[in-house]
C-alpha cells in the first residue's frame, strides 16, 4: 500500500505539472478549452492521484500561523498578595490558548525594558499592590503604552502605584477600601463595548467590591456599576464604578474591580468580560 501510495502521489505531481504548462500554454495549445471545464478537470484528476490525507491538507483554508498578539502577565506584589493569582494566571492562559494569544506571566520588574515589551502588545497589570517598578522600568512602561500599547488592570491593579501619577492616570483612580466579600447586583451602562456586549444588563456576582479614593467616571468610558442598595459597604453613592475603558497617552487601557475571589476565575461571565477587555486593548476587536 504505502508503495502504491507513493506511485500515486508522484503520478499526481507529473500531472499537476502537466496540468500547469497546459494552463499555461493553453491559448495555443487548446484554444478551445473553457476555463470553467478546465479547473473541473484539475480538481477531478488531483482528486484521484493525491492520497486521501494529502487531498485535505491541499483543500483546507489557509489559516494563520502564530497567535494574533501577545500579553504579559505582571503579578508583583508589595503589599496584600491575592491568593487567586495562580487560579487567574491559569485562567488568562487558558484563554490565549482558547484564542490564539500568548500568554507570559512575571513578577520581576525587570522584565519591563523597550526591548522586552516590544514583545508585547498588551500588559495585564494582575493584583499588582504597592510599588512594583523602579523608576527605569515605570519609564520603559510609559513608552510601551505611548506606542501604542494597551493596558488590562484587574482588581488590585489599581492598589499599585499611588506614588506614579501617569500610572494612575492610566488605570483611571486608586483603591481606598473594601468591604467583606459578599454578593451584590452589577449593572451594564455601556452595552455596547465588546467586553459587555454579552453580559445581562444585570448581573449579581460575589465579590471583594472597592470603594476608591476618586470616580473616575469624568475620564473614562463607564461599562459597569455597582448597585450600593444591594450589599452593605458602598462609599461612592449611586454611581459606583467597576469596570471601565478609555484611550490614554497613545495607548488603551481597561479595568475591572473584580477578580478577587479564586471562584471569580471559573465564572464564564467574569471571564468572557475579560478576555474581550484583553482583546479591545490589543486592537484585535472593533470598538
Amino acid at each position: 500500500m504505502r508503495a502504491h501510495g507513493a506511485l500515486l502521489t508522484g503520478f499526481g505531481r507529473i500531472l499537476a505539472s502537466c496540468l500547469s504548462v497546459v494552463a499555461h500554454h493553453r491559448p495555443v495549445l487548446l484554444p478551445w478549452l473553457d476555463h470553467a471545464l478546465f479547473a473541473r478537470a484539475a480538481v477531478l484528476v488531483l482528486s484521484i492521484a493525491l492520497p486521501q490525507g494529502a487531498w485535505e491538507a491541499a483543500s483546507a483554508p489557509l489559516t494563520g500561523g502564530g497567535p494574533a498578539f501577545a500579553a504579559l502577565v505582571f503579578t508583583k506584589t508589595s503589599g496584600f498578595r491575592h491568593d487567586s493569582i495562580p487560579a487567574g494566571i491559569t485562567a488568562i492562559k487558558s484563554l490565549g490558548e482558547q484564542h490564539n494569544f500568548r500568554v507570559d506571566a512575571s513578577e520581576d520588574g525587570t522584565v519591563f525594558t523597550d526591548a522586552n515589551l516590544a514583545r508585547y502588545q498588551v500588559v495585564i497589570f494582575f493584583d499588582t499592590t504597592g510599588d512594583v517598578l523602579a523608576p527605569g522600568e515605570q519609564a520603559a512602561f510609559e513608552r510601551f503604552i505611548r506606542r501604542g500599547g494597551g493596558f488590562v488592570g484587574i482588581h488590585a491593579a489599581t492598589d499599585t502605584g499611588y506614588e506614579w501619577p501617569w500610572y494612575g492616570g492610566l488605570v483611571g483612580t486608586y483603591f481606598d477600601s473594601h468591604p467583606a466579600i459578599q454578593p451584590a447586583l452589577l449593572k451594564v451602562v455601556d452595552a455596547t463595548h465588546v467586553s459587555t456586549k454579552h453580559l445581562p444588563a444585570e448581573w449579581t456576582r460575589t465579590d471583594e467590591w472597592y470603594n476608591f479614593r476618586e470616580d473616575p467616571s469624568p475620564s473614562v468610558r463607564v461599562l459597569i456599576q455597582i448597585d450600593e442598595t444591594t450589599y452593605s459597604g458602598g462609599r461612592m453613592g449611586a454611581h459606583h464604578p467597576i469596570s471601565w475603558c478609555h484611550a490614554y497617552d497613545g495607548g488603551r487601557a481597561w479595568y475591572t474591580a473584580m477578580g478577587h475571589t479564586t471562584e471569580s476565575y471559573q465564572d464564564p461571565l467574569f471571564l468572557s468580560h475579560l478576555l474581550e477587555g484583553i482583546r479591545w486593548v490589543a486592537g484585535t476587536t472593533p470598538e
